[in-house]
Formats: C-alpha cells, structure tokens, sequence
C-alpha cells in the first residue's frame, strides 16, 4: 500500500518537514554529481556499527558521533530517496503541526539518531555502512500513531492489473508497517539486521521512539468552550 495523503495535516508543506526533504533532495544530487566517486568521497560520513561500539578517544567518538546525524541525509539510489521522502511528505506535516517547527526538527533528529544506535544495539561488530533517513522517518510514523490513531490515510493498492485507491485507518495502516519491520528484524537472526539491504531494527528502534516521545512532546490542543 502506497500513502498518497492523510486527513489530519492542515496544510502539506509545513517548514521544517519541507526543509527536511528539501536537505536530504539537495544531499541525494550532490552525491549523484560525485558519480563513481560518491563512495569514496562520502565514506567519512555513514554510521558503520562496529566504529560507533569500538569507539576510543574524544576526537574519534566526535567524528563516529557524527555520522549517526550525517548518515541520515545519505541514500543509495533514486528509489531509496523517493519512498523515504514520500513517507516523510505524507506524514510529517501533521506531526510537525501538533510538535511545533523547532520541536519536530529536534524530534526528527533524535529519532534518527535512535534508529541509528537500534542498529549498533542489534549488530555491534557489523561493518556494513547504514544510510538513508528511514530511522528518523520510522520516528514520525510512530509519533502519527500516538498522536492521530484514527486518522484515515489514503492509498494506492494494486489488485493484478488494477489499482484501487483505498481509506485505510492510521492505526491500521502504521501497525501493519510495524509488524513488517518487527518481522523483518526477527527473521534475520545471525545474518544480523541488514536483510536485503534494509536495517530493520533502525526502523524499530526509531518508530518505538516515536511512539513514545511524540505524545510528550506535542502541544496541548486548545480546550473548546462552552457556550452559556
């Protein structure tokens, strides 16, 4: 199921989300621009767990620190970028409306930074480098579900050779993609928490986080009053 909207967000290009997709657009241009070289040239800034668990020195845990923030705006290809900005699209703006501008900015980098540590937690000696803003994307997702559990997101389903546009209910819709990661991350056992190239328990880690960290964080709604 592909989101395309949601019924709570007011307005689809708030601030700091748009600021957000626009930073990790900018960063996925630049690395197409390195081309070949983007490896190389970019190495200094994705999270490798075995570096973040093995850490020695304060100038070496600053720039390993680092790349748990860095590592965020990285992505593999064109796919990676798009699904990830389009979650960010779809359900950032009303996160962001209920957190406030400066919050949800802070909160969207804790989450990742979260995701991120999710990962070491699981696969401390792993040495594949991890990118992409998923982890801190999984955060929102997680703050949606406290925040908005009976919102209604609309999405694509394809049937066969159909395609159906569908209402489905954020509780649903949210647990369902959590079960899926939960899964994922299960099933991989002693091959670690990179399964077919996705770190699964970064999307764990970042989605519990939001859960719990996005009803603290929220603003009070305003009490209606009574009319005499």
């Amino acid at each position: 199921m592909i989101p395309l909207s949601d019924s709570e967000a007011t307005r689809r290009l708030t601030p700091a989300n748009t600021l957000l997709i626009a930073a990790n657009l900018a960063v996925f241009v630049l690395e197409a621009r390195l081309g070949a070289g983007a490896g190389r040239e970019l190495a200094h800034f994705v999270m490798v767990p075995a570096y973040v668990s093995r850490m020695h020195g304060v100038a070496l845990e600053t720039h390993v620190l680092a790349t748990l923030i860095t590592s965020m705006f990285l992505h593999a290809n064109v796919l990676h970028v798009a699904g990830n900005m389009l979650y960010l699209f779809i359900f950032g703006p009303a996160v962001e409306e209920r957190l406030g501008h400066l919050r949800f900015l802070a909160f969207y980098l804790i989450a990742g930074i979260v995701a991120g540590l999710a990962t070491v937690a699981m696969a401390p000696a792993s040495e594949v480098a991890v990118i992409g803003a998923s982890g801190a994307i999984a955060g929102v997702l997680g703050a949606y579900l406290a925040l908005f559990p009976a919102a209604r997101i609309t999405t694509i389903l394809p049937i066969f050779v159909f395609i159906q546009f569908i209402k489905v209910p954020a509780i649903f819709y949210l647990l369902l993609w959590f079960a899926v990661q939960l899964y994922a991350g299960l099933a991989s056992g002693a091959t670690g928490p990179l399964v077919g190239g996705v770190a699964w328990w970064a999307h764990v880690g970042g989605f519990l986080f939001g859960v719990a960290a996005g009803p603290l964080l929220a603003r009070r709604l305003p009490t209606p009053r009574r009319r005499r």
